[in-house]
């Protein structure tokens, strides 16, 4: 086991954001022996806890609650959607009061230092029409905005209330109706994707009315 302080495999990672397993098996220690250095750090005020095993460096400026997701369920996948999606593509101006992602996991709400995220599942099916965010808020994958638009109708198609009801909807002109519409189409579950069609073209005539 080396005698390097933990800090040193902190700063050979190069981001903001860490985890104690990825740090044990980077510097060879125990996780019991990295969680006490961590926790002395923390008191430090070196760095700053942000939830069960995720850390961040205190002050960095490049740390926004966006860099925590793909820490948040080492066993699967997360993708920034719904809501918070339409709002970092410029669909929706208000900000979110929780960042809403796509799993294929269990539906769950992790509170963390740094934000509340809302995880909801979407079948395995479904999950893709995403990509690498480029907008410099971390690194952390999101829907694109027609996918987006759709994820939400397919969970309010479900009985999800908070994704029934939208506030002003501003669609820049990149904004592609035939992929939504493909989308939507794409839905497995026959039922929902019923339902979701129906929801869209009631969305689309009143923002691009004949």
């Amino acid at each position: 086991m080396t005698r390097r302080p933990i800090s040193v495999f902190i700063k050979k990672l190069r981001r903001p954001v860490f985890t104690t397993h990825e740090l044990a098996k980077l510097s060879g220690k125990s996780v019991s022996n990295v969680s006490q250095s961590l926790n002395f750090l923390e008191k430090q005020g070196l760095i700053v806890k942000i939830y069960r095993g995720i850390w961040a460096e205190a002050g960095n400026e490049y740390i926004s609650p966006y860099a925590a997701i793909p820490f948040l369920l080492p066993r699967h996948r997360l993708y920034v959607s719904f809501i918070s999606a339409l709002h970092l593509h410029g669909i929706i101006e208000q900000i979110p009061q929780v960042i809403t992602l796509a799993s294929t996991g269990h539906t769950k709400v992790i509170k963390t230092t740094i934000a509340v995220f809302s995880i909801h599942k979407i079948s395995p099916l479904f999950f893709k029409g995403f990509d690498w965010y480029k907008g410099g808020k971390g690194n952390f994958l999101i829907a694109e905005p027609e996918k987006a638009l759709v994820d939400c109708l397919y969970l309010a198609s479900r009985k999800k209330k908070a994704f029934k009801f939208f506030p002003e909807l501003h669609f820049p002109d990149s904004f592609s109706i035939k992929k939504t519409k493909a989308w939507a189409k794409s839905i497995p579950d026959k039922k929902i994707r019923v339902s979701v069609i129906k929801k869209l073209e009631e969305i689309l005539k009143i923002n691009y009315p004949a």
